[in-house]
């Protein structure tokens, strides 16, 4: 079993996936022993502040609007309780496990910095729950990412207490019940810890986290299916040539143009040096500069959340100096702009890859635009047959429905708190956005690389049976022809739609195909 050490300092995306993805307790997540003792000395300053009678934003006071009435010493864990109990307050679908577990560790993770004045055995509860496999049901809706991700974070909070709602072993219990069977105990707040709980961005940050590498995994679909594409429609690979792009050099349009040609190394289905057809459409003689492009934005999006998984986004911070002097500083680092922006612009690079994946399928499919290398609708039997005519249609709704939701959030603003807080990120809406437009583009290029399997079968019967594809994309169309046939005459296809987008989200295409070019 793999341990994960919370620090503070050096959570991954990399690990925030494999918590998600894992089960209870594999990864296993901990505490670092460094991290504990920051934790115990921040909790330790806030016992002294309520000892000294010191009146503190969060600790002695209300929030937001009630920051200026003084709370009784006698209700401060009263205080704590109600911020979680009134600020779950969410609506909609509960999230995922797997977003939910990558929630739970961020937020851990976050704590475990030791600026926040929770106290260990709090924090300890909520790696507790994600080691047993409570887990809080958390509606996706309610967040304005300022300050930070309130709603969806106090029902992660409320099965900390004993309340809500969680599931655990398949089944949605009662939060007090969920946590009696993994045999956990509730914890009962104390100052500080409510705020420091509901305080921050670790939503939008959790979803960042997973889509951003998802995003990844989709961007290499997207250019094995444009050179599966571009080998049905008997392209030209010379749109790539290296010389083209150290004349515009842009990192990652370089390095797209640089995995193209090794995608397509040695296929006997592309064309070469024709003077009669030197070049190609847009949506294959420009994917280095289109997925180049989106390349930079998932490299924008990983930079943003790299830092935010180990930055502390609560409010206020305690700093503790090293004459054990207690500073209480409020700001704002629970606003969640850095990140509402870096999912805005990572949702509009994803909306373009499904964009230019559906021209291509037009391009497949439409017979006067392959200039009859393929069938039209690639179906021999047109009028009888519809082919792939409404699998195209599919993939523009998915397409149309990206350009919708790729509309930046981040420029929206509503204030709340009786204008206290008058300035607010969308940064959780920009989030759930980007997965919706992820999931359509998954689907898009499922589609793709089956119409371009399909292709790559009509144009065998000239280029010949035994024609070879590229070095990576032969590995890419066997495995599709391993769940997809090909199809002479129509049939229902849902299903195998379906079938490839597993292969996607899985990541069996770029595995497979990434395991054939470190062999050659």
């Amino acid at each position: 079993m793999e341990t994960i050490v919370l620090d503070g300092n050096s959570l991954t995306i990399e690990q925030v996936v494999a918590v998600a993805e894992g089960v209870p307790g594999d990864p296993r997540v901990v505490i670092g022993d460094a991290a504990r003792a920051r934790v115990a000395r921040a909790a330790d300053a806030v016992a002294q502040l309520l000892d000294e009678g010191r009146v503190v934003y969060g600790i002695t006071t209300g929030f937001g609007a009630f920051k200026n009435r003084v709370i009784p010493r006698d209700q401060v864990e009263l205080l704590q309780r109600n911020i979680v109990e009134s600020h779950a307050v969410g609506v909609g679908d509960p999230f995922d496990t797997p977003t939910t577990r990558a929630i739970m560790l961020v937020r851990a993770n976050t704590l475990a910095s030791g600026y926040s004045g929770i106290r260990p055995a709090t924090l300890d509860g909520l790696v507790g729950l994600l080691n047993a496999g409570v887990h809080p049901v958390i509606p996706r809706k309610g967040s304005l990412g300022a300050s930070g991700d309130l709603a969806p974070l106090a029902h992660m909070s409320l099965a900390l207490i004993g309340e809500g709602e969680a599931e655990y072993q398949g089944a949605i219990l009662p939060g007090a019940e969920a946590l009696a069977r993994a045999g956990l105990q509730p914890i009962t707040l104390a100052a500080k810890e409510g705020l420091a709980l509901t305080n921050g961005t670790s939503v939008m940050c959790a979803i960042g986290a997973l889509q951003t590498y998802h995003a990844e995994r989709l961007s290499q679909v997207a250019d094995i299916a444009g050179c599966l594409s571009l080998e049905a429609l008997h392209g030209t690979p010379l749109a790539f040539d290296a010389r083209i792009h150290r004349l515009r050099p842009f990192p990652r349009q370089v390095d797209c143009a640089a995995y193209l040609r090794a995608l397509l190394d040695g296929s006997e289905f592309v064309r070469g040096d024709d003077p009669t057809n030197v070049q190609d459409a847009y949506t294959l003689r420009c994917i280095p500069q289109v997925h180049g492009a989106v390349r930079d934005a998932i490299a924008y999006a990983r930079w943003a959340i790299d830092i935010e998984l180990n930055a502390v986004t609560d409010n206020p911070l305690i700093f503790i100096d090293e004459d054990g002097a207690i500073t209480v500083l409020s700001g704002g680092n629970f606003h969640g702009e850095p990140l509402a922006i870096a999912m805005d612009y990572l949702g509009i690079a994803l909306a373009e890859l499904g964009n230019i994946a559906e021209r291509r399928i037009m391009r497949l499919i439409d017979e006067a635009s392959n200039t009859q290398t393929l069938p039209a609708f690639l179906t021999r039997e047109g009028g009888l047959n519809s082919g792939f005519m409404i699998v195209q249609y599919t993939a523009a709704a998915l397409a149309t429905e990206n350009k919708v939701l790729a509309h930046p959030a981040s420029v929206d603003t509503i204030p709340t708190s009786a204008n206290t807080e008058d300035h607010v990120s969308m940064g959780c809406t920009a989030a759930l956005k980007l997965r919706d437009i992820s999931a359509n583009v998954e689907r898009i290029l499922a589609m793709e690389l089956m119409a371009a399997a399909q292709g790559i079968d009509f144009r065998k019967e000239t280029v010949g049976a035994g024609a070879r594809l590229g070095r990576g994309t032969q590995p890419a169309y066997d495995l599709i022809r391993q769940h997809v046939p090909f199809i002479p005459r129509d049939t229902i296809m849902y299903g195998y739609i379906e079938a490839v987008r597993r292969l996607v989200a899985e990541d069996h295409i770029v595995r497979a195909v990434n395991r054939a070019l470190e062999r050659a």
